[in-house]
């Protein structure tokens, strides 16, 4: 199984990291099998890090082999979705970025990918879906697909250009303004719409 990743697809979160890049093309990572964490199980704060932050985003699953796919064909090969955590130890990603470095440990550390229930699409294209995090209780981020740089079906396609999509694949398509700092003892809670998909504990 892999797990792709879309960085910097939403304006919103861009402009809060002060990132003013102009994209041409998704800025896709991977996170390494190990990273998924679901079924409601704690996320263990790793010792190693001092700045752990979520990321909310939709995430889609594949379900059908895939190569060279058009974007129009895209909503054929997942068959549901959810709402998803990209834990970024942001400590180490700055230190990586100021060295010139690889990112990859700040982003694919065990743990780093939370993944919610995943309701079936029935074939269907997604069209607009809201969804929000709620840390404690209180609501700290709130997205929308149609707010996307680049949409779900734009980054299947373009993903599948350069890696052969498989079935149970998962893509994390992008985090919108709200980033911030989880404690332990934190208690995350993730919707998309009013469903709730996501719940489990920082320990």
């Amino acid at each position: 199984m892999k797990i792709f990743a879309v960085g910097w697809n939403y304006n919103s979160h861009n402009k809060e990291m002060d990132n003013t890049l102009v994209l041409n093309e998704p800025v896709i990572f991977l996170k390494p099998e190990s990273s998924i964490l679901k079924d409601g199980k704690p996320f263990f704060y790793p010792d190693w890090s001092s700045q752990i932050e979520y990321e909310a985003e939709i995430v889609v699953r594949i379900d059908r082999l895939g190569k060279n796919i058009q974007s129009k064909f895209a909503y054929r090969y997942y068959n549901s979705y959810t709402i998803g955590i990209d834990f970024t130890a942001r400590d180490y990603q700055a230190k990586a970025r100021a060295n010139g470095n690889p990112w990859d440990i700040s982003k694919g550390f065990d743990g780093s990918a939370v993944v919610g229930e995943f309701i079936p699409t029935n074939g269907e294209k997604l069209g607009e879906k809201e969804f929000y995090l709620n840390i404690n209780g209180n609501e700290v981020q709130r997205g929308n697909s149609k707010d996307m740089i680049f949409s779900i079906d734009d980054i299947v396609a373009y993903v599948s250009k350069f890696y052969t999509l498989k079935k149970g694949d998962l893509i994390y398509t992008g985090t919108p303004a709200g980033v911030g700092g989880v404690k332990i003892g934190d208690r995350l809670e993730g919707f998309i719409g009013e469903e709730k998909l996501l719940d489990f504990y920082v320990r």
